[in-house]
């Protein structure tokens, strides 16, 4: 799983397809998406068959004849056909709104009914789980109504076939919370589709936003510097034409001091577009380590920032951790917690820096060197001054990275108030 989140960052929008799929399995509710996790969803279904040994053990005993007998296992054998059958279409998405299911669950209550007239009261069972599929099958606000018919049902051939207190309480009660808790769990597997489609919403109209701001921001720079261009090659073309040699190279120089303007003002828009923040780097690291199986414990402080930090030096601390938890999801062998906090602290020379660092408490880095990644970050991190340090974990166990970028000196109004005054 590690080496499939290293193919793409989480942060971006489109996750590589294995993730993807991994956390897709084991969400409630959500579609399987090879033969293998439908045998496994089956082989769990399988765990709720241990209430048909009151049928079975009715077939093997001696109150009925050969006939009912064979008749009673085929009915059973149809009836748990149904049931899986129902379980296999709803699992890999493709029922929809067939209407097959309706038939499915109207033959599993027609085979119950009758093999507890025919048979008697162990077949009574049968009717828990038709009132699952019943409330599985049917719409949210159709699910309880459904649910309450078929116990009804249920209610009646109980006392049809005179059943006593005991069977009847046992077969009548479950019947009726089987299916509720379905049809409650049928609500929360939609709910937790529409968050999964607000959430995928969300973020494609936060990226539209973003090229949006970007769109407008290159507006902006390139507009009025354009125009400016336009104007001055026109001047200088009418200044050729009246030989005004000197006056059209002054126009040309400016023309091309306004392009290199505009070329920087460029790049520094895009650079901004692309700099990583904090509080951004924090989610997608909870995200990958969630995926990764690893707990993340972080300082609520690293969101925030610190007074006195940085544009560049936010951008660099957010590389850091970028970095940082890329390594722990890569190596950290043996990782269950990853720990990331922000600190200050005061160096010999008066400097003030502030320490963003990422521990975990796997089993460390061995004797392996630094590798390109810390390369680079250590490079990123000596443009605005500041430096890497990592080494072993607490306890020596795991890794620990300690990236430090130093703080400006915040002037507040107080201050320049007193400032003036004195």
């Amino acid at each position: 799983m590690s080496k499939t989140l290293l193919n793409r960052r989480p942060d971006h929008s489109g996750q590589d397809g294995q993730e993807r799929r991994l956390l897709r399995s084991v969400v409630p509710g959500a579609p399987v998406e090879n033969r293998r996790q439908l045998v496994v969803k089956l082989s769990w279904m399988s765990l709720w068959m241990i209430y048909l040994l009151y049928p079975v053990g009715d077939l093997a005993s001696s109150r009925h004849g050969t006939a009912a007998k064979v008749a009673g296992a085929i009915g059973l054998v149809l009836f748990l056909a149904c049931y899986f059958s129902l379980v296999a279409f709803r699992s890999t998405g493709r029922s929809g709104q067939w209407r097959g299911n309706y038939v499915l669950v109207g033959l599993m209550l027609t085979l119950a009914t009758v093999s507890s007239f025919g048979l008697g009261q162990p077949w009574l069972t049968l009717y828990t789980y038709a009132s699952v599929c019943t409330g599985a099958v049917l719409a949210p606000r159709l699910g309880l109504p459904g649910v309450a018919l078929v116990t009804a049902l249920a209610l009646a051939v109980s006392l049809s076939v005179h059943a006593d207190l005991t069977t009847l309480i046992s077969i009548v009660l479950p019947c009726f919370l089987g299916g509720f808790a379905m049809t409650g769990l049928q609500r929360l597997i939609g709910t937790m589709r529409e968050l999964r489609e607000a959430r995928a919403a969300v973020a494609h109209l936060a990226a539209a936003e973003e090229r949006l701001r970007l769109a407008r921001d290159l507006h902006d720079l390139l507009g009025h510097s354009l125009s400016l261009i336009t104007i001055k090659s026109e001047l200088a073309g009418r200044l050729m034409d009246q030989d005004k040699q000197e006056a059209a190279r002054a126009q040309v120089a400016d023309i091309e001091s306004v392009a290199r303007q505009s070329l920087i003002d460029v790049r520094e828009a895009v650079g901004g577009y692309r700099r990583p923040t904090l509080p951004v780097e924090l989610a997608a690291a909870r995200s990958a380590l969630t995926a990764a199986q690893i707990t993340l414990e972080a300082d609520p402080s690293v969101a925030d920032g610190r007074p006195g930090l940085g544009t560049d030096e936010t951008g660099a601390l957010a590389w850091a951790l970028r970095e940082a938890v890329t390594n722990v999801v890569r190596h950290g062998e043996g990782a269950t917690v990853c720990t990331v906090t922000m600190d200050e602290t005061w160096e010999g020379d008066g400097e003030r820096y502030a320490v963003l660092e990422i521990a975990d408490n796997g089993r460390g880095p061995g004797k392996s060197g630094p590798g390109n990644g810390l390369s680079g970050l250590e490079e990123r991190l000596a443009l605005v001054d500041g430096r890497l340090e990592t080494g072993v974990g607490a306890r020596g166990k795991g890794f620990r990275l300690r990236a430090l970028v130093p703080l400006r000196t915040v002037t507040t109004p107080a201050a320049d108030a007193g400032a003036s005054g004195s």
